[in-house]
């Protein structure tokens, strides 16, 4: 079983990682292409560009400048421990042992618009370049057009080794799009978070973040391997929702006694 979620925008490059075991992301030759191009914006041309403000890019113009091919010490940390965003924040990641990081390692992906695909212990250095950016290279008008099939290749590699067919889908839509769905070679299983506003159940982005780590640490922190446990989540109020769900939507919900 492979878990797929997608990075972050904010990031805790300042507090050291607990761990020094670290890997070299795959596509690394695609990374330095981007980086090469980002270098050439102005900071008003990457505050247009990412919709941020003079302040934000201000800060990521410096961090492109300051990117190197072979980062290390504070300049870098492992993926996992790097993202702190609203997913991360509801994962326990600081405290996890070598037994757990080595089946994250194994089952976790992480989506990434500068890197493309990223497992827990890869190396990073402090970006920020969602999927969704309209960054035109040689390869076409955004980022789904210059990873093409990069990314879906990557992940049926992994999951043909890993064997289960299964993949469970933590990622947002705007990350999963550049997974390339329609052409993965697994049952996909994507699980969705519900609140009760009464007299229906709905998707609040804000706490469906949080679920979404909340199920990806479940899932490591309990080194599971069948899918059909994803169902015992229970975790900050949520329960599975079997007539809510079809075979590939899983619905957890939560805030009312009928699920």
């Amino acid at each position: 079983m492979i878990i797929l979620m997608n990075s972050s925008k904010t990031l805790k490059f300042e507090q050291p990682a607990h761990i020094s075991k670290h890997t070299v992301p795959e596509f690394l030759e695609d990374c330095e292409f981007l980086v090469s191009e980002l270098r050439k914006l102005s900071v008003s041309g990457f505050a247009g560009l990412m919709g941020v403000s003079e302040n934000l890019a201000t800060l990521n113009v410096r961090r492109y400048k300051d990117w190197r091919t072979s980062p290390g010490g504070a300049n870098a940390k492992q993926a996992l421990l790097a993202f702190k965003g609203d997913i991360y924040a509801a994962m326990d990641v600081d405290r996890y042992k070598a037994k757990t990081i080595n089946f994250a390692q194994k089952h976790l992906r992480i989506l990434s618009g500068l890197y493309g695909i990223l497992r827990p212990l890869d190396l990073i250095q402090p970006y920020r370049l969602e999927m969704a950016t309209k960054l035109a290279t040689d390869r076409g008008k955004d980022l789904y057009r210059f990873w093409g099939s990069r990314i879906n290749a990557s992940l049926n590699e992994i999951l043909k080794k890993e064997k289960s067919g299964i993949l469970v889908n933590l990622a947002s839509a705007e990350y999963f799009k550049a997974a390339k769905p329609k052409l993965l070679r697994a049952d996909v299983i994507t699980p969705v978070f519900k609140e009760y506003k009464d007299p229906s159940y709905r998707v609040v982005a804000i706490y469906a973040k949080k679920a979404r780590g909340l199920m990806c640490d479940f899932i490591i922190q309990n080194r599971l391997t069948r899918v059909e446990d994803l169902q015992a989540f229970n975790l900050d109020g949520y329960r599975f929702a079997p007539a809510k769900s079809s075979d590939k939507e899983w619905v957890f919900t939560r805030g009312d006694i009928r699920a």
